[in-house]
C-alpha cells in the first residue's frame, strides 16, 4: 500500500467514525479531520468531485464548531453571573399604576411577568412588600396551569416593566444567558417560599402547646 492509499483510507475511516459520534463537538473535529484528510487525497488523485465536496464541508464544520465552543463559553459565563435584569429592559414594555391598581389576581390566567421601577407593590395573600428593581410573576410562567398565585397589588403610584410569556419563551430558547438567569431566579423564588413555609411551620410548632393554657385560662 502506498503512502496515498493510505491517506485515503484514513479519510474513510474518519468518516465512518464521525457518523457513529453521538455528541456534537467531537463529530465536528472528526469531521474536520475527514475533509482535511479527504481533501489532500482527493487532490493528489485529481477526484475533483470529492475535492468540491470537502472545499465545502471543512469550512462548514469548522463554523458549526466554533459556534458550539462559542455557546458553551456563554453558556459558562452565563451560570456564573449575577441576577442583573438590566440587558433585559429593552425587551420589555414600561406602563404606569395607580395605586389600587391590581395588576394581577390569585388565580388569574398568567401571561406576563414584571419588573417593578418605582412605587411601592405587595403580594396580597403573602403580605409582603417588593422593593424596586424586583422581578415579580415569573412563577406564573413555570405553573402546570399557568394560574397566578398570587395577587399583586399597587399600594403607591409607580412604573413597572412588563414582558409576555411568548417572549420570554423565545429568549428562553435563542439567549443561553436569559435560561441560567430565569432558572437561577425561580430557584431561588422557590427556596424563599420553602424557607417562609418552614419559618411559619416551626412557629405554629412552637404555639401549639400553648394553646390548652390559652384555653384553660379562657375558660377561667
Amino acid at each position: 500500500m502506498t503512502w496515498v492509499e493510505a491517506i485515503g483510507w484514513l479519510g474513510a475511516a474518519l468518516a465512518i467514525t464521525g457518523s457513529a459520534m453521538k455528541t456534537i463537538i467531537p463529530l465536528r473535529c472528526v469531521g474536520i479531520a475527514a475533509n482535511v484528510t479527504s481533501l489532500t487525497y482527493s487532490s493528489i488523485m485529481h477526484l475533483y468531485p470529492s475535492m468540491t465536496v470537502n472545499l465545502i464541508l471543512l469550512p462548514l464544520n469548522s463554523w458549526r464548531l466554533y459556534q458550539m465552543l462559542r455557546l458553551i463559553k456563554k453558556v459558562k459565563q452565563a451560570s456564573k453571573s449575577d441576577l442583573s435584569m438590566e440587558w433585559l429592559k429593552p425587551f420589555m414594555t414600561r406602563r404606569k399604576v395607580e395605586a389600587g391598581e391590581v395588576l394581577f389576581a390569585k388565580g388569574d390566567t398568567a401571561t406576563c411577568m414584571f419588573y417593578t421601577l418605582s412605587g411601592r407593590f405587595r403580594l396580597k395573600e403573602l403580605g409582603i412588600e417588593l422593593p424596586q428593581g424586583q422581578v415579580v410573576g415569573e412563577m406564573g410562567f413555570m405553573a402546570p396551569d399557568n394560574r397566578r398565585t398570587q395577587t399583586l397589588e399597587c399600594l403607591e403610584s409607580g412604573e413597572v416593566l412588563s414582558i409576555s410569556y411568548d417572549q420570554v419563551r423565545q429568549l428562553y430558547f435563542q439567549n443561553p444567558e436569559f435560561g441560567f438567569y430565569f432558572l437561577r431566579l425561580t430557584s431561588e423564588r422557590l427556596f424563599q417560599n420553602m424557607e417562609r413555609m418552614e419559618a411559619e411551620i416551626t412557629r405554629l410548632r412552637a404555639a401549639a402547646p400553648d394553646e390548652p393554657v390559652v384555653k384553660k385560662a379562657m375558660s377561667a
